[in-house]
């Protein structure tokens, strides 16, 4: 799996309202550096080569810059336009495109979250994306600018008022909970996810 594994402690500071750019201008503010300064050292190290990952750029980073794994993520996310050869080579990340960009590290840290219970595998479309365990479908993630709706396989199981039925949302889940901000992918959350997958 290709996805990058992030600790949820590594998105303390990021909130509603803050840009992909203000997350930029952290990083600047702590290291000196701008985005391009970062891909020029990278490929200084051969870093940019297709068989490198993430979790290798994110401790480059850790090790010569201090960042945090959150902080990690902005930058490996400028790099890697460079390193893909098109879009097919990482659908999770084409989805995650243009104003829904700033939702790719917390789906990262729902997946590694998620990834806990045991093996878990994405199935892309434009609407959505799959979470299986196997061939069988235990949750979705969709995304707007502004949200990220978390829809979960829990058939019998009654909808609460935060995890509503999923109604005509979505027919392949029972429930749906909406997320505007990274701190609301909680214990509670990560419970209900944890069931789904335990049910698949």
């Amino acid at each position: 799996m290709n996805s990058f594994l992030l600790t949820k402690s590594a998105y303390a500071f990021y909130s509603v309202g803050m840009s992909f750019q203000a997350y930029l201008d952290t990083i600047k503010d702590k290291t000196g550096l701008e985005p391009a300064d970062f891909k020029k050292l990278a490929a200084e190290r051969g870093l940019l080569a297709d068989n490198v990952t993430a979790s290798q750029l994110v401790a480059w980073l850790a090790e010569d810059f201090d960042l945090g794994r959150g902080h990690a993520m902005a930058i490996v996310a400028t790099l890697r336009p460079t390193r893909a050869k098109d879009k097919s080579d990482d659908p999770v990340g084409a989805f995650f495109g243009g104003a829904k960009a700033k939702w790719r590290p917390v789906f990262d840290n729902l997946l590694t979250e998620a990834a806990k219970n045991g093996p878990v595998a994405t199935s892309v479309t434009s609407g959505y994306i799959s979470l299986l365990k196997g061939t069988g479908k235990f949750a979705i993630v969709a995304a707007t600018g502004n949200r990220l709706d978390i829809g979960l396989k829990l058939p019998g199981v009654a909808p609460t008022e935060r995890f509503a039925s999923s109604g005509t949302w979505n027919s392949m889940v029972t429930h749906r909970v909406s997320i505007s901000a990274h701190e609301e992918i909680d214990t509670q959350v990560l419970n209900w996810l944890r069931d789904a997958y335990e049910r698949a």
